[in-house]
Formats: structure tokens, C-alpha cells, sequence
């Protein structure tokens, strides 16, 4: 779950539980003052009934108990032993009304909720020695919400959800820009600094990780220099060894083994270049099937077999020269540590690219593929030897990282090595 939603959820549920909650404490509070004023309206109406049926020509109780039902809903009954009584309900609202009636008409008075399968709030009340029973409308203890507070309730609830919502998305915005900067930090993509806004803790994050990604950039551009500079100066030197061995007549064997150890030193110093480059070309829509045709005609001027698969792989936003160098890296290494042929193949997966560079050397054990891209590693094995300073899967590694992809080691059926360049679209 993502950290807007649950950020939304959980203020939403903190809001909901809060309205929740203060309805629980209204009807708490409300249920006194409302059981004074019911138990107020019922002894009025018991000594009012009383009143008038005392006071009535007896003659005319019975017309005055039918005017009292249809003009007030009263219903008036004499108490019989016969008669089925339902006990008040166990309500606090209902218990309380009763206590205060008891305590304004006397201990003998008697409550019940239905009698004779009647319902409604009856109490008993005495003439002389005569028993008799008022029927006061339910409806009269109920809470009644009408439709205008369903509407209040749901635009209460509606603004609040919104206001978490723009709460939960501010904070998942700033997260998320930190994230996407994070991410092309990682890829190697220069720096766009964050802009400092929103809370304080946020404004702190913004520009403690603006100081980190600025000194990291100051490191690698160092690093950079310092590499660049001592592969420039080497390269001095060895064209001056080069020249020399030319004109000092050495026998052909030894010129051969010098010459060849020469060009190794080259080799590394144009790692140490190809690395200290980074990757600062501009990205545009290419045509991996362009720059695999280039890469296959440069080893077939070498005399070098490439054996190539075509797949229609789609156009992918790439550095051209930062491509072909990571691709020519793989190749290189394969040569190297398999010999001929070596196999390449392109494949579309939905909008990514895939590029495949096979061979059938000795492979690479599991559990060393991800430590072989780290700079200046080596495998210790069959693979190492000489010939290269540890960067070239360094190099692909960097490359694919700058376009979104990734770089995969993996073991190929029946011996060898698959090394996977997937470019996001």
C-alpha cells in the first residue's frame, strides 16, 4: 500500500472515529436534559388525565377518553388483573424518564412498554383506590433525524474526506519527488535540485538531500578528473614504448609479447576513459538494430565472428555512443573469455528493449554475477586472467541504470554466459 493511500485511510479513519465518537458523547450529554423534559410531559399528562377524569360528569369520561386519543394520542385504561405487561426495555434513556416519573408521582407507580400487546411508554396512576393506565406514543423517546441531517451529516463527512485527501496528497507529493530524485541520482542522471516548501521537516529533507546529491556530484566529478587525467598522461608514455620497440630491432617473438602487452595497457587506460566519461551524451529515440549493425561491422573488420538475431526490439530513448561503448563491452568480454563465435540477439517485451549477448565460455558462478559489477572487480576463476582493469561490466552496469534498464548475469543452458541489457521505453 502506497503512502497516500494509507496516510488518506488512516486520517480518514481518524476522522470518521472522531464523528463517531462526538455523536456518542452528544447523545450522552443530550439523554439528561431530554429525560428531564420527557419525564416533565408525562406527569403532566398523568395529573392533567387525572385531573380531568376527577373533575368530569361521569357520564361524559368515556367521551372525554376518546377526544383525549385523537386529539393528544393518549390511550386511558383501567388496570385489570387479567392484563399482559412488557417491561421497559433496558435503555438508559427509558430508565432514567421512569426514575424522575416514580419520584414526582409516587413508589407506586408502575411502568411497562406494551400492555396486552399494545406498545407504547404506559404509566399507572391512582384514583382513590382505582388503578388505571396512560399510553403516552413511542415516538414521543425516539430520535427522530430528519433528511436535512443526513445531508449535513454527508457534506460534513464529504469536506473532511477532501481535506485528508489534500493532506495525505501534499505529503505523498514531496515524498514523491524525493523518491523520483533519489531515482536519478541512482541512475546517474545530473541533479535537479528540490525545491524547499511545505512543513518544516519536509523543507529540512529537501535541502539535506539537495547538500548529499551536490557532494556526491563534487565527488564523482573529482574521481572523474583524477581518472581522466592519469589515463591522458599514461598514454604518453606508451605511445613513446610503442615507437620505440618499432626502432629497437628485437626479435620478432619479443616485439610481439611487448607489442601485445602494450596494447593491454592501452585497452585498461581506455576503461579507465570510457569510466571517467560517465554518461552526459542527450538521450533520443534510436534504432538498436543501427547501433548493433555498427558494433557488427567493427568486429568484422576485426575478423571477429558475430553471430546476430534480429527481433524487432522497439525504439528506445538512448545515448548512442553510451550504448554502442556498453554493447561493445559485453562483446569484447565475451571474446575474451569464450572466444568465437558470439552470439547477439535483439527482442521486444512490450515497450522495454532486450538485447542478448551470448558466448559459451566457462560462465560466471551465481552468486559472483552481482559483485562483477562493481568497478574494479574481478572473478578469480576461469573468467579472470589478464586483460582489463574490472570495469567493462561496470561500465554496462552504469549505462543501464542511466537509461532505466538493468544489466543481468546469467548462466546459459548448456554452458556459457547470457549477459541481458533490458532498456526501458
Amino acid at each position: 500500500m502506497s503512502l497516500f493511500a494509507r496516510s488518506f485511510l488512516l486520517i480518514a479513519l481518524l476522522i470518521v472515529t472522531a464523528v463517531l465518537a462526538s455523536f456518542q458523547v452528544y447523545r450522552v450529554y443530550e439523554r439528561e436534559p431530554r429525560s428531564k423534559e420527557l419525564a416533565q410531559q408525562t406527569v403532566s399528562v398523568v395529573n392533567l388525565t387525572r385531573a380531568a377524569l376527577v373533575s368530569a360528569d361521569p357520564f361524559r369520561r368515556r367521551q372525554l377518553l376518546v377526544d383525549l386519543n385523537e386529539s393528544e394520542g393518549l390511550r386511558i385504561f383501567p388496570a385489570t388483573a387479567s392484563e399482559k405487561l412488557e417491561p421497559l426495555p433496558d435503555d438508559a434513556l427509558f430508565g432514567r424518564v421512569a426514575e424522575r416519573v416514580r419520584g414526582a408521582l409516587g413508589p407506586e407507580t408502575r411502568f411497562a412498554y406494551a400492555r396486552d400487546g399494545e406498545e407504547g411508554f404506559w404509566v399507572s396512576f391512582w384514583i382513590e383506590v382505582d388503578e388505571f393506565w396512560v399510553m403516552l406514543p413511542r415516538e414521543r423517546f425516539e430520535t427522530t433525524f430528519g433528511l436535512e441531517w443526513v445531508g449535513w451529516g454527508a457534506g460534513l463527512l464529504a469536506i473532511a474526506l477532501a481535506g485528508a485527501w489534500l493532506i495525505a496528497s501534499n505529503l505523498a507529493r514531496s515524498l514523491g519527488a524525493l523518491e523520483r530524485a533519489a531515482g536519478r541520482l541512482g541512475r546517474g542522471e545530473a541533479h535537479q535540485p528540490l525545491a524547499a516548501e511545505g512543513p518544516r521537516e519536509l523543507r529540512t529533507l529537501a535541502s539535506a538531500f539537495n547538500r548529499m546529491a551536490s557532494d556526491l556530484e563534487s565527488i564523482e566529478r573529482e574521481r572523474a578528473m583524477v581518472l581522466a587525467g592519469i589515463s591522458h598522461d599514461l598514454r604518453t608514455p606508451l605511445s613513446r614504448l610503442r615507437l620505440a620497440l618499432e626502432m629497437s630491432g628485437a626479435d620478432s617473438a619479443a616485439a610481439e609479447g611487448m607489442s601485445a602487452d602494450i596494447e593491454e595497457i592501452d585497452k585498461v587506460i581506455g576503461q579507465f576513459l570510457d569510466y571517467a566519461r560517465g554518461d552526459s551524451e542527450t538521450r533520443a529515440a534510436t534504432d538498436l538494430e543501427e547501433i548493433l549493425d555498427e558494433v557488427e561491422a567493427h568486429y568484422g573488420r576485426l575478423g571477429k565472428r558475430i553471430v546476430r538475431t534480429r527481433g524487432n526490439p522497439p525504439r528506445v530513448p538512448a545515448a548512442r555512443l553510451s550504448l554502442r561503448r556498453a554493447i561493445a563491452n559485453l562483446v569484447d568480454n565475451a571474446l575474451h573469455h569464450a572466444g568465437e563465435p558470439v552470439e547477439i540477439e535483439t527482442r521486444r517485451d512490450g515497450a522495454h528493449a532486450i538485447i542478448e549477448v551470448r558466448d559459451r565460455g566457462p560462465g560466471i558462478p551465481p552468486g559472483e554475477a552481482e559483485r562483477l559489477k562493481r568497478p574494479f572487480t574481478r572473478l578469480d576463476d576461469a573468467r579472470s586472467g589478464r586483460g582489463g582493469a574490472g570495469l567493462g561490466l561496470a561500465i554496462v552496469e552504469r549505462v543501464a541504470r542511466a537509461h532505466r534498464g538493468t544489466l543481468d548475469l546469467l548462466p546459459r543452458q548448456g554452458g556459457g554466459l547470457v549477459a541481458r541489457l533490458v532498456l526501458r521505453g
